[in-house]
């Protein structure tokens, strides 16, 4: 049966289905990172927990094996679900591609996992932009892939905030001329390491900067979730 103790905290980021009645969850486990688990059954409306394997849902599992691919023993909620509508259910759909291609498999990020709970609640309530930013900058810090973005590359003198820079995969931030239009703005980049709220121009700054960050280790794929949001703009 189990005990509580080995109950963990989890999320569904993604699911397929497998054979005819069972699934094949992606989850986004607390303590042991991207889990993907067989949840037999799944698909039967009789089964215990079948309405519980949507996203953005706490909740609690039991998982057995140990190999990489895991059995859901048991599943039970964990608190109420998020409920992001119109363009905020678009934004949970790209934090949930984003996990699912950046992060590797059986790699705990016990800190990025309260975040994304966090974030999930941010953007239920319309906090986007700047939701959305904080969030994809802690998602590469666990993975070790940050940008520097409050120092020059090479010389590691600080970034001042009425000047611009130039961002440069692999090498990091480099001086622009101070009539250059292009480049992000030292405030921009400032307010991103500082985690601190972002106004104005530095939204749509801080945007495109991360888009060009998160494309060098995102490689050609494009992002599902984006073009779904593109389609239903237009």
């Amino acid at each position: 049966m189990g005990s509580r103790d080995d109950l963990h905290a989890a999320f569904v980021l993604h699911r397929r289905d497998f054979r005819n009645t069972s699934l094949i969850v992606e989850l986004f486990v607390r303590r042991l990172g991207r889990v993907p688990a067989v949840a037999k059954g799944a698909k039967a409306r009789k089964r215990e927990g079948a309405g519980l394997f949507e996203p953005f849902r706490p909740l609690l599992v039991r998982l057995v094996g140990r190999g990489e691919m895991r059995t859901l023993a048991h599943i039970e909620p964990a608190g109420e679900a998020v409920a992001p509508t119109g363009r905020a259910l678009y934004c949970g759909f790209y934090i949930n591609e984003l996990l699912m291609r950046l992060l590797g498999r059986n790699d705990p990020h016990e800190a990025l996992f309260d975040d994304y709970h966090a974030v999930l609640h941010d953007i239920t309530q319309g906090e986007l932009e700047q939701s959305l930013r904080h969030f994809e900058l802690r998602l590469l810090r666990a993975l070790g892939y940050a940008p520097i973005l409050d120092q020059v590359a090479g010389t590691g003198a600080p970034v001042e905030a009425d000047k611009r820079y130039l961002y440069v995969p692999d090498t990091g931030l480099v001086p622009l001329a101070s009539s250059e239009a292009k480049g992000y703005g030292g405030a921009t980049l400032l307010a991103l390491a500082a985690d601190a709220p972002l106004e104005g121009a530095s939204r749509r700054e801080a945007r495109h900067l991360m888009r060009s960050v998160l494309a060098h280790y995102l490689g050609d794929k494009p992002l599902k979730s984006r073009e779904l949001f593109q389609m239903m703009q237009k």
